[in-house]
């Protein structure tokens, strides 16, 4: 990265901190990901004008042209994420396919189909949650992201969830579920449980996490009780919405 690239994107990180009511940056690491028991109320800092311009800048700005690992040599296009700025609802997968990595989009093959068939039953269309992964770029023939691809977009997915701030998480499938959680249990044990994301504390709300199998293994294993599994995380999802609505 130039100097001058840097400086811009160092600019942007300042700017969005600013919108996001942060006046300081900590010196030194903290874990991104923590689980605790607890599940709050919505504490939205941006209305949706300025949550779309944070995002759409942090995408052409820095995402698009990102070089942090080696997923920017073989990918056609970075996929950011799409939706409503403001939804309450957030999914998060493992990472572009070989269709999003063509359209530039999340979730747009026949997992994504059957992810948008999903949202529909919730009473809810794509267009009102947000969908976006955990790596921003396709892994070679759709591998599991290394640890060092993961970290390299971890401030991307970080700041992604700081400005949305939606009311609740679904992690789908294994990757996207560790990495928000910070856990090797795996999916099984993990589903159907309400978890915590606290990577926005202190400053910030913890926000419910409901991790649920991908879209992708039900389509390999599409039998009547993991679609009773996944149907009933999505309840459980529906009546927390419900209940912070009242």
């Amino acid at each position: 990265m130039n100097e001058n690239r840097a400086q811009r994107v160092l600019r942007q990180h300042v700017q969005t901190d600013r919108l996001l009511g942060a006046e300081a940056v900590p010196i030194g690491q903290r874990p991104l990901f923590q689980q605790t028991s607890q599940l709050p109320n919505r504490h939205p800092t941006l209305d949706r004008p300025a949550k779309s311009r944070v995002l759409e800048t942090m995408d052409t700005e820095q995402v698009r042209g990102c070089t942090k690992c080696g997923l920017c040599h073989s990918r056609t296009q970075t996929v950011f994420g799409e939706g409503d700025p403001d939804a309450q609802l957030m999914f998060i997968g493992e990472g572009p396919g070989q269709n999003e990595d063509q359209q530039g989009r999340p979730f747009v093959g026949r997992a994504g189909e059957l992810l948008n068939k999903q949202i529909k039953a919730m009473g809810l269309e794509r267009q009102q949650v947000y969908i976006t992964n955990i790596v921003k770029c396709r892994p070679p023939n759709n591998r599991t992201p290394a640890p060092d691809e993961v970290a390299a977009c971890a401030d991307y997915l970080r700041r992604q969830i700081a400005t949305i701030q939606p009311r609740v998480i679904i992690t789908v499938g294994a990757p996207a579920t560790k990495v928000l959680l910070q856990t090797r249990e795996g999916i099984t044990r993990l589903r159907g449980i309400w978890h915590s994301y606290s990577g926005l504390e202190p400053d910030g709300p913890a926000i419910g996490v409901m991790p649920t199998f991908h879209p992708a293994f039900l389509l390999r294993a599409y039998t009547p009780d993991n679609r009773r599994k996944v149907w009933s995380d999505l309840q459980q999802v529906m009546a927390k919405l419900a209940q912070s609505a009242t």
